[in-house]
């Protein structure tokens, strides 16, 4: 083995532990979406299928004033103008929980890290997976966050401690580069 080999790049277990820390720091905000959005739905569907009963029962036999046309016309579309209704309502409430979601997470990224984590993580990550937290942790003066750990979970999977060599060997082929001093 070569004394000045690089670490190597993070493994699949460090991985692993970084996702089920994680998924810890994150499954209450996980289940409460998920408690919240089933609920909505159960009551929403509930609710479509009285609008549409609705709808159905509407008698416009009391507005022959407007004509025998126009009855036969609201009748004819009646079902399509509920359905309408009801596809409009759930865009409004696929909107407003889309909201909730984002804002819970949000709320979790910005969660504080304990200082036990982050411990039990210094200690069972490989270097190269450390780097890669350090480098996902951009403001030194804050602690880290749940947002730093996703993000330094997303750095491992798509190369970035290869990507952090790579900038450290062109800044050395950089500096080592000779002065052109001609005038």
């Amino acid at each position: 083995m070569k004394p000045n080999s690089p670490p190597q790049p993070p493994t699949s277990q460090d991985r692993a532990l970084l996702r089920n820390t994680l998924l810890k720091l994150t499954a209450a905000q996980k289940i409460l979406c998920v408690v919240v959005i089933i609920g909505v739905a159960l009551i929403w569907y509930d609710l479509l299928n009285r609008m549409v009963a609705f709808g159905r029962g509407i008698d416009y036999e009391g507005l022959h004033a407007l004509g025998v046309q126009a009855v036969a016309f609201m009748k004819q579309y009646n079902p399509f103008f509920w359905w309408a209704v009801v596809a409009l309502c759930t865009l409004i409430i696929a909107y407003f929980l889309h909201g909730f979601v984002k804002a819970t997470q949000r709320r979790v990224r910005a969660k504080l890290v304990g200082e036990d984590t982050i411990a039990s993580l210094s200690a069972q990550l490989s270097e190269a997976a450390r780097e890669v937290l350090r480098w996902s942790w951009q403001d030194r003066r804050e602690p880290i966050t749940v947002g730093d750990l996703q993000r330094a979970h997303a750095e491992m999977r798509s190369g970035r401690y290869a990507k952090i060599t790579l900038a450290r060997r062109h800044a050395a082929l950089l500096e080592a580069a000779p002065l052109d001093t001609t005038p």
